[in-house]
């Protein structure tokens, strides 16, 4: 509960703050553009004054050759400016004819020089105003408005439904041969079924499989005998069946009745893989088609099989 509560107050905090930058944002863009406008709204009024004040202010004549009465000008300067302090004008009057207040404030420090004229002469005055920023301001209307709409904000955004992971779609587990030196036995891998091989054929058909992975264009004809390193394999496995301790009777011979072989194991693997069809077929022995086991045409070799498609345990 805590840590919801937690979560809230955290959410309403960030809303808090992206909602008052926003608006702090948009209120700056429009107190600069109001500032900008001020300013130069003041200037043309600044220009006008000055024009009209100067036929009465002795700034001198060059037609004339009369020099400017710098006292008058720093008094007429000290004057207009103070009045235009005392009403918040955004700008002031920095000289006339190069001619300066004494003192005059620094925070007008951007200036703007023009030319104006009079019926007699052309005047150089410099006018100076606050930079633009200094125009900004706090906005209280954001900061309030924020602290009313952020719980809101906050809420809304804690009830948007996060979507939903899709399942992971878990194939079902792909039934794989293992061979069990150890028990003897054959089994899928996946059910728990297990048969039983005698010493024979589980020799042969764990030695077929390997011959098989080593030489997958070999043919094993069933009316010829069984090659030499198929059977080097299968005597290698007996002994490994020895060694487990299963049998001391001597070797069997792998070349006699293979049909029988072939068939026991076949019907193992079709216990095995009862309902896994399709799987079995890369498993099992083909049989003879038309013409009997001893077909010439025939062969009982497993040429969609390699050694990753099988696991052999106690090998």
């Amino acid at each position: 509960m805590n840590d919801e509560k937690y979560k809230f107050n955290a959410r309403v905090a960030i809303s808090a703050l992206i909602i008052f930058a926003t608006l702090q944002s948009i209120s700056a863009v429009f107190q600069l553009m109001g500032a900008h406008g001020s300013r130069h709204h003041a200037l043309d009024n600044l220009e006008r004054r000055v024009v009209l004040d100067s036929a009465f202010l002795d700034i001198g004549n060059a037609t004339l050759l009369t020099p400017v009465n710098s006292y008058a000008v720093k008094k007429y300067l000290k004057e207009i400016n103070g009045y235009l302090a005392k009403t918040i004008y955004p700008a002031r009057v920095k000289s006339i004819q190069a001619v300066s207040q004494d003192s005059f404030s620094q925070a007008f420090s951007v200036e703007e020089e023009v030319l104006l004229t009079n019926a007699e002469q052309e005047i150089s005055v410099t006018f100076a105003s606050m930079p633009l920023y200094s125009q900004l301001s706090f906005s209280v209307w954001s900061f309030f408005l924020a602290l009313l709409v952020a719980p809101l904000y906050a809420v809304k955004q804690s009830k948007v439904k996060v979507p939903v992971e899709s399942e992971t779609i878990t194939l079902p587990p792909q039934p794989k041969l293992v061979i069990n030196l150890r028990d003897k036995t054959l089994g899928n891998g996946v059910n728990g079924t297990t048969v039983v091989l005698q010493n024979k054929p589980l020799c042969f058909y764990t030695a077929l499989i390997k011959y098989c992975a080593m030489n997958p264009e070999q043919a094993l004809p069933p009316h010829k005998d069984v090659p030499g390193d198929l059977i080097i394999l299968a005597n290698k496995t007996f002994g490994r069946l020895i060694e487990l301790g299963h049998t001391k009777r001597k070797r069997p011979d792998f070349n006699a009745n293979l049909d029988k072989t072939l068939s026991e194991i076949r019907a193992a693997l079709d216990e095995v893989f009862n309902g896994y069809s399709v799987e079995k077929e890369r498993y099992y022995p083909p049989r003879a088609q038309g013409e009997g086991s001893r077909s010439k045409q025939h062969s009982y070799a497993l040429t969609q099989l390699s050694l990753e498609d099988v696991e052999i345990i106690g090998n």
